[in-house]
Parts: structure tokens; sequence; C-alpha cells
């Protein structure tokens, strides 16, 4: 809309002196009619920049199908099964991830206050109905106090070690999507790079439009495979660094819960 009315402030400004011109020489009507007509490709011309805009705002849905058929679907097609998986498994991940954050503090405070006032059925109480890795390995610790303070810890550390790996569960599948992506990519273009010097040798001359056009869609499939790595490279960093974060909580949760049973002195006496 500004773009509208700037042109049309524009074509007031230079068709200004002429309508001036034609009302102080009244008798010069032909030159009036003249002047009249030019004034209607400034009427027109905003039509083109609309279509101008509509343009801009589909070139990049337009430009990702143009070069995914440019780089052979063949070849394409692989690479976007890459990015679709490595997504669904990443981003399911993320959820799980998510949805196993414990707020550690709030959990320790609970545990104590039910090891105070009710004793460990009630401390297992609680942390059976908390969700979480964090309040499974204060169940199996619990369930572990009339054994001595050493087989808590030694559940403690066992169990830790089956919650962590199933917080990095999937992740190898989203880091073979990485690796696999840029080497389809790759194998895309050499396949091409093999078909446009089959293309010169057919030709029996080297054309620069022919070697330029041949080059240009091998190479479509190796920037393909490098942007779905990129992607799901940030996905991977991020479930990584979630994933320290909650073994890092369960680490010094862990290590609070013993120091709350050694107080209570609930190590199986």
């Amino acid at each position: 809309m500004r773009k509208l009315i700037a042109l049309f402030m524009l074509a007031g400004i230079l068709f200004a002196p002429v309508f001036a011109n034609a009302q102080e020489a009244e008798s010069d009507s032909a030159a009036q009619e003249e002047t009249t007509p030019v004034a209607e490709p400034a009427a027109a011309s905003p039509m083109v920049v609309d279509d101008e805009i509509v343009a801009e705002e589909q070139s990049f849905h337009q430009i990702v199908k143009e070069k995914f058929i440019e780089g052979d679907p063949v070849f394409m097609t692989p690479v976007l099964i890459c990015l679709i998986l490595g997504l669904a498994v990443a981003l399911e991940r993320i959820v799980t991830l998510n949805l196993s954050t414990t707020n550690t503090k709030k959990l320790l405070a609970k545990v104590e206050d039910a090891l105070a006032s009710g004793g460990v059925e009630a401390a297992k109480d609680i942390t059976k109905s908390t969700k979480g890795p964090v309040a499974s390995i204060f169940t199996q610790g619990l369930m572990r106090y009339s054994e001595g303070i050493e087989m808590v810890e030694k559940s403690i550390i066992a169990y830790g070690s089956v919650e962590m790996g199933r917080l990095e569960k999937g992740l190898v599948w989203i880091s073979l999507f990485i690796s696999l992506a840029p080497m389809l990519g790759f194998m895309g273009t050499v396949i091409g790079m093999i078909g446009a010097f089959d293309s010169i040798e057919a030709a029996g001359d080297i054309s620069p439009s022919l070697v330029a056009g041949g080059i240009k869609i091998a190479l479509l499939t190796t920037v393909a495979g490098l942007i779905v790595a990129i992607i799901l490279q940030l996905f991977y960093n991020y479930c990584v660094a979630k994933i320290d974060s909650l073994v890092n909580d369960m680490e010094d949760a862990s290590i609070t819960l013993v120091d709350i049973l050694v107080k209570h002195k609930l190590t199986g006496k």
C-alpha cells in the first residue's frame, strides 16, 4: 500500500506542470488531450508492483520446489526422508526429556518430610507417585534401605546407569541421519558429475552452458544433504545438553538422598 501511495504521489509531481500549463493556456485543448493519456500507465503500474509482491511472497516455496526437481528426485528424496525421520526422532526425544524434568529440591523436601512423619513407606509413596528418572532412582534406593547404606548407594548407581541409557535412547538414530544425509548428497553429486561428463562426451564438444548446468544440478544434492545435517545437528546438541542437565540433577539428588537417610538413621537399623 505504501508503494502504491508513493507511486501516485510521484505521478502527481511529474504531471503537475503539465496540468498547470494546460490551465494557463486554455486555448490549447489539443495539448491537454495529449497529456492526459500519459497518466494511464501510472494507474496500471501498481498492478505490476502488486504482482511483484505476490511473487516475492511465493518465491521461497517455488524455489525450494524447483531446486528439488532440478536436483533429481531420485537423489533428493532419500535426503528428504532423512530430514523427516530425524526430525521425528528429535521431537520425540525433546518431548520425553522435557517431561522427565523434575524439581529435585521440592522432591527432596517432600521425601525428607515423609521420612520424618511416616517413615520409609511414606517416602516410597511420594517417589512412586512422582514421574521422572530422579524419582525412580529414589524409589530403588529406598527399597534397599534395610540392607545398609552401601547397598543403597550401589542400587542408586546401578539404576542411575539404567535411567541414563533410557534418556539417551534414540540419539543414535539422529546421529545416523546426520552422517547419512551428507553422504547421500555427495553420492548424488558424484553420479550427477558422471552424467554431466557423459553428456559432454556424447555432444563431442565442451559447451560452457552444458558443463555449468550439469555441475549445478549435481551440487544441489550436496547442498540439500548439508542443510539437513545442520538442522539435525542443532536438535542433537540440544538433546545432549538436556541429558547432561538431567544426569547432573540425578547425581546431586542421589547424594542428598543418602545424606538424608544417614541423618534420620534409616539405613537398616
